[in-house]
């Protein structure tokens, strides 16, 4: 009897030992229950702001349309109305001040429709040598006018990878385009502005490399640059390399960056390798 009064004894004092310790496990677990509750809720208003902004977005870009359609409309009449000439030109310089700022708006809301949107990707196995052709012999003009020297050196062998080739060249063009407005800007670099594109092969990866000799980027501000709205550009979005990057990302492959003051930048594109 005594030996069955201690056990007793030892099973009710282990369970005030333990009783703390699952009261507060208990505890723990309802917080966390209630954290993935506020998440999902969280998750869910933001799916629901992400899915009425696009809405919004797409509301506002008819009506501002209509708009710049309508200046376009009131300049050419103002230019044949029978008005003092100085008093016409400052009319149709008002006006055509409210159709760029029409235009820029215009701009802002596409770029964040292309970013915000969902991305479908219609991917085929394509030898990429091809497409950085293509897309080289399309911007080329834009860099003799701009007074930029461009250059594409490609290997021998076919570089294959599978993607959706337009939203892959839209990828590149953006690249492209950002590295020309870079050069376009003030800098103190002694080479002339030139935009390098090659390409190669490494292990079971493509790497294409833009490279341009522009003014560079501070070494703390290079993962800035790929965050929404953060431009450097007067007149710029801020959306091209973010949605570029997640283009990218969307063919399974990675958008990094190099730049040195003064010498330049270098935006490297790697892909896997599809095999046969």
């Amino acid at each position: 009897m005594h030996e069955a009064f201690w056990l007793l004894i030892g099973a009710g004092a282990t369970v005030v030992v333990l009783a703390p310790i699952f009261f507060a496990l208990l505890r723990a677990a309802e917080r966390r229950a209630r954290a993935a509750e506020g998440e999902a809720r969280q998750s869910q208003r933001m799916a629901e702001l992400g899915s009425m902004t696009g809405g919004l977005a797409h509301e506002i870009k008819n009506p501002l349309s209509t708009v710049g359609l309508n200046a376009q409309l009131l300049i050419e009449d103002l230019q044949h109305a029978p008005l003092d000439e100085a008093e016409r030109d400052r009319l149709v310089h008002r006006v055509e001040t409210l159709r760029r700022e029409v235009d820029r708006l215009a701009g802002i809301l596409s770029d964040f429709l292309q970013f915000a949107g969902r991305i479908k990707l219609v991917t085929e196995r394509r030898d990429l040598r091809t497409i950085i052709e293509e897309v080289g012999d399309f911007y080329h003009p834009q860099c003799d006018q701009s007074g930029v020297k461009m250059r594409v050196q490609l290997p021998a062998e076919p570089l294959w990878a599978m993607v959706d080739e337009g939203h892959f060249k839209q990828a590149m063009l953006n690249l492209m385009i950002n590295a020309v407005q870079a050069m376009g800007r003030e800098h103190d670099s002694p080479s002339e502005p030139e935009l390098l594109i090659t390409a190669d092969s490494v292990g079971d990866e493509v790497h294409i490399h833009i490279t341009d000799t522009g003014p560079g980027i501070q070494e703390d501000r290079l993962e800035e640059i790929f965050h929404p709205y953060v431009s450097h550009r007067a007149g710029g979005t801020g959306l091209g390399l973010p949605t570029t990057r997640r283009l990218i990302e969307e063919h399974g492959g990675l958008l990094a960056v190099t730049s040195e003051l003064g010498r330049g930048t270098k935006f490297t594109i790697t892909l896997p390798t599809a095999t046969p």
